[in-house]
């Protein structure tokens, strides 16, 4: 389903002679939809003569116009950037060459709805205010001076300086936010109330939002505005699928967040307990102070570590990760929460009470065969539920593998998955080369390292097999090893206990030639759950010449030599 926007606008003199406002809007028809989205700008001029006038025209129409021309790989922030402050030269240029135009300048306020995401760009006290669900906010700050009597002088506005600053934001949207644009005319005289009560008609799906945008400006002149007078109004009728390149183009803008301590807050979330830190990534248990003592929960905050404030392959992956986690919406993985306007980058999912695998294996736990069988049952489900969805996971391990106290396993941490439907250089990269934990690589991805669903049951069998006996398959792996797979060790060394069919099914799952192993996470499933009712039978030991050719070929070498000597030597005796 497309981006849909419903739009309208009004704008009037007032009792002014000269309307110096200026409004505009385009909406693209695809690829450029997609690609750059719609924009939406309103302007104020700011001149005593005709340069105000021609500044917001200018300011606006450039925009619309120059927004479209630039490239598509950059991201809305520096095209809105660059565009502007080109504007801006020309708006000061014009109002040194031309004495008629002298003092010309103009606020500017612009949107852009992309995707699933709105950005802005802001300079002047034109304003932007979005309604959800009711609740009117102000996503910009006015430019004045903040003594009383000089509320009304602009401190940034086109053309008022050579060096421009301009204030960028950005947010997630969702269908029914509706996005007013007003020039001060409107705001200055209008309560906030008033404000909502109006655009709270436009959630009505028989508005002319036209209609509204007129009763807006009439409303104003009734409180008493004498200022020219100008509203755009934007409705979310229908939002598409999040794509990819809206979370690279998030991910690349945002800051990340300071190293955070027990107490501190980000966004509105109380950081509880710090739960992990590697040298990329860093969780925090938190809790929504935003909320009522009773609405609160706990939830994760996942972020880059600050160090990786310059790594755009890094910060490409952790919106790629994101972006797979915001899919893989079922019992057997923590749900995204979505979050209001973020100020850093990071994602919030849900915490679970419970453990990961490997901690109650560091705790010395001990699984008893009935527990592996229940837990292997539940893997051989996630890991399915990943695969129907196009995503490999390519780090199954006890580490990612949670067993809640609600009595569920969850596959956590997506930083290194494959989804097959990546569209970025960085991202491509990310996936092609190895990754996961080296004793649970799968023999075929150290020759070749493109993952597939076997990998994924490979590394669950691994995990398994770990669970009941703590050493693995074929003994542990270091990192940058070039291991050599030779014969499975059989569990039972480890674990008398085991029955032969379940044996049978572990050897199968780590089997070292893919075409031993299970083919999908489903068949592995099936053979999990028949038991010892339909048995799998058992795996017949690998001949010499497939399972170490060359040991093989160094045997037949050794004996062609012996006898050869014999030969020799029995040919000298005669």
């Amino acid at each position: 389903m497309p981006l849909i926007v419903n739009a309208g606008h009004a704008t009037l003199a007032g009792l002014r002679e000269r309307n110096e406002d200026f409004v505009g809007m385009v909406t693209p028809n695809e690829p450029e939809l997609s690609s750059k989205g719609l924009i939406a700008a309103i302007a104020d001029g700011v001149s005593g003569n005709e340069g105000g006038r021609e500044a917001s025209e200018y300011a606006v129409r450039g925009l619309l116009t120059d927004y479209y021309a630039t490239p598509d790989t950059w991201p809305i922030t520096q095209s809105l950037d660059r565009v502007i402050k080109a504007i801006n030269s020309w708006v000061q240029q014009q109002g040194s060459v031309r004495t008629e135009l002298v003092g010309m300048a103009s606020t500017l306020t612009a949107l852009v709805l992309r995707g699933r995401f709105y950005h802005f760009a802001h300079v002047g006290d034109t304003r932007l205010y979005l309604l959800r669900a009711g609740v009117l906010s102000r996503l910009t700050s006015d430019h004045v001076w903040d003594r009383p009597e000089m509320q009304h002088v602009l401190t940034r506005a086109i053309g008022l300086d050579s060096r421009l600053a301009i204030d960028h934001g950005m947010g997630e949207m969702r269908e029914g936010d509706v996005f007013l644009l007003a020039t001060d005319g409107v705001w200055g005289s209008m309560t906030e109330y008033d404000i909502t009560s109006l655009l709270s008609e436009v959630t009505s799906t028989s508005v002319d939002i036209n209609e509204i945008a007129v009763r807006m400006l009439q409303a104003a002149l009734a409180a008493g505005s004498s200022d020219n007078l100008t509203v755009q109004i934007l409705k979310v009728a229908t939002l598409p699928e999040e794509n990819l390149r809206d979370a690279l183009s998030v991910s690349h803008q945002l800051p990340l967040p300071p190293k955070l301590k027990v107490g501190q807050t980000l966004d509105g979330y109380l950081v509880e307990e710090q739960m992990h830190s590697s040298r990329i990534t860093v969780l925090y248990r938190v809790v929504d102070t935003r909320l009522p003592p009773a609405a609160q929960r706990k939830l994760v905050l996942k972020t880059l570590q600050p160090e990786c404030v310059n790594d755009i392959q890094e910060r490409s992956a952790f919106a790629h990760e994101e972006w797979l986690a915001k899919r893989t919406v079922a019992r057997f993985f923590p749900q995204v929460i979505p979050s209001e306007q973020k100020n850093y980058l990071y994602y919030l999912s849900t915490w679970h009470a419970g453990h990961t695998i490997a901690q109650a294996l560091s705790s010395g736990e001990h699984f008893t065969v009935p527990d592996v069988i229940s837990h292997g049952i539940k893997l051989a489900r996630a890991i399915g539920a990943l695969h129907r969805r196009s995503i490999i996971h390519r780090d199954i391990k006890p580490d990612n593998v949670h067993l809640g106290d609600d009595g569920e396993l969850r596959i956590l941490d997506l930083g290194v998955a494959q989804s097959g439907l990546e569209a970025n250089d960085e991202i491509e990269a990310h996936n092609i080369s190895m990754a996961g934990t080296p004793s649970f690589l799968a023999p075929e991805l150290f020759d070749n390292p493109t993952p597939s669903r076997q990998t994924d049951v490979y590394a669950a069998g691994v995990t398994l097999y770990l669970m009941l006996t703590r050493h693995y398959p074929y003994g542990e792996i270091e990192a940058f090893q070039r291991p050599r797979f030779g014969e499975t060790i059989p569990p039972t060394r480890y674990r008398p206990d085991l029955p032969m069919w379940l044996e049978n099914v572990l050897l199968k799952s780590v089997a070292r030639d893919p075409i031993e192993r299970f083919e999908t996470a489903e068949e592995f499933l099936l053979a999990l759950e028949r038991g010892a009712t339909r048995p799998l039978a058992a795996r017949s030991a690998t001949p010499l010449v497939k399972r170490d050719p060359a040991s093989l070929w160094r045997a037949v070498a050794a004996t062609s030599i012996v006898l050869n000597l014999l030969l020799i030597y029995l040919v000298l005796v005669r």
